[in-house]
């Protein structure tokens, strides 16, 4: 298999839940080690390495700018396939520390690099909120009256934000 064809499977078969959640903005994320952490079983599977590499800091209009970029490469050929991400660190961003500002941007750096390389679409669930006891019981209800199970679970997961533990739940009669 060639390194596109193993990128574009490992694109089709990668998920990265939102599993951790802002309570001050109200919304759900994943940051890059949740990504980093899904992709390890492709690494022996698809025999590719993935590496991530921040390259040098520059300034553009009085603001730090970080190109991060993000590389699949084939253990076996040596070709590679890389995206990259551009960020800039607000320094004048409140209650944060230089070093604070720095990281934080770093850390969005690699996981937007790394959305870039493996088509993560973090728009996607970003707003779906979390579901409470009653829309739990009403999904349960709705999946075992449907006849296409699967299509049923996929509407529910395109209103809410349904992670393992509540798909297990809703889906177990």
């Amino acid at each position: 298999m060639k390194i596109n064809e193993k990128l574009a499977t490992i694109q089709a078969e990668l998920k990265v839940a939102k599993k951790r959640r802002n309570n001050f903005g109200n919304y759900n994320f994943r940051n890059a080690e949740d990504i980093l952490e899904a992709l390890k079983p492709f690494i022996i599977k698809y025999k590719v390495n993935f590496t991530i590499d921040e390259g040098e800091l520059t300034e553009v209009a009085g603001i730090p700018i970080f190109t991060t970029t993000a590389t699949i490469t084939d253990n076996e050929s040596s070709n590679f396939i890389h995206k990259t991400a551009i960020v800039g660190v607000d320094i004048k961003q409140k209650g944060m520390a230089t070093p604070q500002q720095f990281g934080s941007a770093s850390s969005y750096g690699k996981k937007y690099a790394l959305g870039n390389l493996l088509l993560i679409d973090d728009t996607q669930d970003n707003d779906n909120p979390l579901m409470n006891e009653e829309q739990i019981e009403k999904a349960k209800d709705y999946i075992a009256k449907s006849s296409d199970k699967k299509k049923a679970l996929n509407i529910i997961k395109a209103k809410y934000n349904v992670d393992d533990k509540i798909e297990k739940v809703i889906t177990t009669l």
